[in-house]
């Protein structure tokens, strides 16, 4: 097992990691929310691609999972906005080392 500060790498934490993260819209909606609280209809539109019944359980599963938070206001109609936890902000270095990858495989990929 390899040893990260003091902490050994299992193959059960990067499972658990996964899980939380599963599926290609998980990160695309953290990132849309890390630039503050959105409202259903902004994260679709920012996300691009993704059904409303798609965005609904994955907004759910990250709520399980505490990396979002979905307030409710009491205004008529209700209105309901999700923001990302800090739990959900601790994904920060990894989503920017996704983009600066993602970044390096499009030019590796596709040439420069």
């Amino acid at each position: 097992m390899l040893s990260t500060g003091g902490c050994p790498k299992t193959a059960l934490s990067i499972k658990d990691a996964l899980e939380a993260l599963e599926g290609r819209w998980k990160l695309l909606i953290l990132f849309s929310l890390s630039v503050g609280p959105r409202r259903f209809k902004q994260i679709s539109k920012e996300v691009g691609g993704i059904t409303d019944k798609t965005l609904s359980r994955e907004l759910k599963n990250l709520e399980a999972n505490r990396l979002i938070k979905r307030q409710v206001y009491d205004t008529f109609p209700p209105t309901v906005e999700y923001s990302i936890t800090a739990h959900g902000k601790s994904l920060e270095k990894v989503m920017d080392e996704l983009h600066y990858w993602g970044l390096a495989h499009r030019q590796e990929i596709m040439g420069s």
